[in-house]
């Protein structure tokens, strides 16, 4: 059996096993899952190990493969929200990373700012910092696990900031 009638043959099922597993994340849907088990099928049929299986086999094989591209992306992910506390002072994570008159609404375009502002020349412990910062941690406890105090960490976010503010043209 060819690969496309295959796929013409099982397509139904695996757009609803696909339509199935969508809703756990906003930024995968279940065309890009539908997606990922048609390259699952190519690769498997390139190597032959579909010749024999039924469709019901390679319904299933797929529907695995899924569950665990959904569990990695789960587990390698790292949600936090702009809107969140960052330190004991109150200090919101958008206020560390983005100007006062932008919102959270422009995240997209401000995440592409902190990247330019990470290309310009952020030496590795500005990195650190950012990358704790993103992951929701308070300045004492970047200080602990840098080992170094929050006063350098204050300053170490005040010189990312300053980055930011040259490299967007404040």
């Amino acid at each position: 059996m060819s690969y496309e009638s295959l796929v013409a043959k099982i397509s139904p099922t695996l757009r609803r096993v696909a339509k199935k597993l969508d809703g756990q994340f906003s930024f995968i849907d279940d065309s890009d899952l539908y997606q990922e088990a048609l390259v699952h099928l190519w690769t498997h049929y390139k190597e032959g190990r579909l010749a024999d299986k039924t469709d019901s086999y390679i319904i299933q094989g797929c529907y695995f493969h899924l569950k665990n591209v959904i569990r990695k992306i789960h587990d390698n992910g790292k949600f936090i929200s702009l809107s969140s506390v960052n330190d004991e002072d109150g200090t919101l994570l958008e206020e560390v990373l983005l100007p006062k008159d932008m919102t959270s609404f422009d995240y997209i375009e401000g995440r592409m700012q902190v990247e330019a502002v990470e290309a310009c020349g952020m030496t590795e412990r500005e990195r650190d910092v950012l990358e704790s910062c993103m992951e929701g941690m308070t300045t004492r406890e970047i200080g602990r696990r840098m080992g170094i105090s929050h006063v350098s960490v204050v300053k170490i976010r005040n010189k990312i900031k300053m980055k930011y503010q040259r490299a967007v043209g404040e």
